[in-house]
């Protein structure tokens, strides 16, 4: 089944999508800058964990190509955009927990997760920890931490400073090596992403480095028993795609799609990736009983 198209307005052409509700919480004097799209749609609504540095408008390309009846929750993690920075640093399971009391403040009981990059990993964490409030997990150019297959130094010494996030004309020069895909062919599209940047601050970024520091799921990934899609690029820099079929092989109940493109193909190539997303949520598939420990190249499509 594929996503369904917006409702015809009465002059014939696509009513727009919901717009978002924006809100600033408080949790235990932490503020958390949350945004809802309402809608209608049966499917449990989606929760999106974001890039690091990355506040919420910049998943907003994507969340216009998703099923317009679909809910969904984005927020910026602590020390991003507009939420506030902790004065202490954080590691994922703390913040999945803080996640899980988002959700209970928003109102909200089980969800769907999707993890971008940095985010991918907090979605995994969340899916281990809290795995009755995740149905269903997609991971999109991600790893499983510390073990992993690197990218190219170059790139990784960038992507450890928040240069790019506070100088708009740094990060735009330095896109197409680190984004790689469209963003080598596209000079647009890394001014475009530019735009919608909002700093949180160096500090803010800081923390999710340390965050990350030496944190892996290896060991547990076979204990996530969600239904999984593993989204890949073939052109990242910054994941290598053997990362996604190592993390597609130790989930014992996922599938991987490899995307033409580059580490931010969810949003290049949103009109193509959305599809795929809302079919998987679509689907009626139960929780793994057991991991198959397939090869480690054997799913992909």
């Amino acid at each position: 089944m594929k996503s369904v198209p917006p409702a015809p307005a009465p002059d014939g052409t696509a009513s727009p999508p919901s717009p978002f509700v924006f809100r600033t919480i408080e949790l235990d004097g932490q503020t958390l800058r949350t945004a809802v799209r309402p809608g209608s749609s049966p499917l449990p609504p989606l929760l999106i964990c974001n890039g690091i540095g990355a506040n919420l408008e910049l998943v907003l390309p994507f969340v216009q190509a998703l099923d317009p009846d679909l809910e969904v929750i984005a927020f910026d993690v602590p020390g991003v955009g507009g939420s506030s920075t902790p004065s202490l640093p954080y590691r994922f399971p703390g913040l999945a927990r803080l996640i899980a009391r988002m959700l209970d403040y928003l109102d909200y009981g089980q969800v769907n997760v999707i993890g971008v990059s940095w985010g991918g990993a907090l979605a995994q964490q969340f899916a281990h920890d809290f795995p009755e409030r995740c149905k269903k997990l997609v991971l999109a150019a991600t790893s499983a931490g510390a073990v992993m297959v690197p990218g190219k130094p170059r790139v990784l010494w960038r992507m450890a400073s928040p240069r790019r996030y506070l100088q708009p004309s740094y990060g735009v020069r330095i896109a197409p090596d680190i984004y790689g895909g469209a963003f080598r062919r596209d000079a647009s599209l890394a001014l475009s992403h530019a735009s919608k940047v909002r700093s949180g601050g160096k500090l803010g970024y800081y923390w999710q480095l340390f965050a990350g520091l030496g944190w892996t799921s290896f060991h547990w990934l076979h204990r996530i028993r969600q239904p999984t899609l593993v989204l890949a690029g073939d052109d990242d820099p910054i994941i290598p795609l053997i990362n996604m079929r190592m993390l597609a092989w130790r989930i014992p109940n996922a599938e991987l799609h490899v995307i033409d493109d580059g580490h931010l193909f969810l949003i290049t190539r949103a009109e193509a990736v959305a599809p795929l997303i809302m079919k998987f949520l679509e689907e009626e598939k139960q929780r793994a009983v057991m991991h198959p420990h397939p090869a480690p190249g054997g799913r992909t499509s």
